[in-house]
């Protein structure tokens, strides 16, 4: 598995872990409930069990191409590409329907998660592409 694979899987682990401080660890300040997910205050109890949900899940998601990072550096190679691909696709994959749902407007105001859905789903993408090369 070549460098340029190796360093996005590693970029979109870092998108992954800075959504879960966002939405497990700072989640109730103003700047980040308000400011990047634009979620009124009133609206934090209804929100709450959403964002630690998902905050969770975007860890143990980022815990999947490190896992095959070490595989793949610590000689079981072959596991540990195939853990980083699968990862890759998957975190394209829910980026790509993020995007899908911001289109939709499914639940904030329409563009809300434009940049979420390209941080969620390009560093994966770019190291998925990567790997032809």
């Amino acid at each position: 598995m070549n460098v340029v694979v190796q360093v996005f899987a590693g970029i979109a682990v870092l998108v992954h872990l800075l959504a879960f401080a966002w939405e497990v660890l700072l989640f109730e300040r103003p700047g980040v409930h308000a400011g990047i997910f634009r979620i009124p205050a009133e609206n934090l109890p209804a929100t709450r069990l959403w964002s630690f949900n998902v905050g969770w899940y975007n860890l143990f998601l980022a815990a999947g191409p490190v896992t095959g990072l070490v595989l793949l550096h610590t000689g079981d190679a072959a596991a540990g590409r195939v853990l980083v691909l699968y990862s890759c696709a998957f975190m394209t994959l829910a980026g790509i329907a993020l995007g899908v749902s911001d289109l939709l407007a499914l639940s904030r105001p329409r563009g809300a998660g434009r940049a979420g859905a390209l941080a969620q789903a390009l560093p994966p993408l770019a190291a998925l592409v990567a790997t032809a090369f």
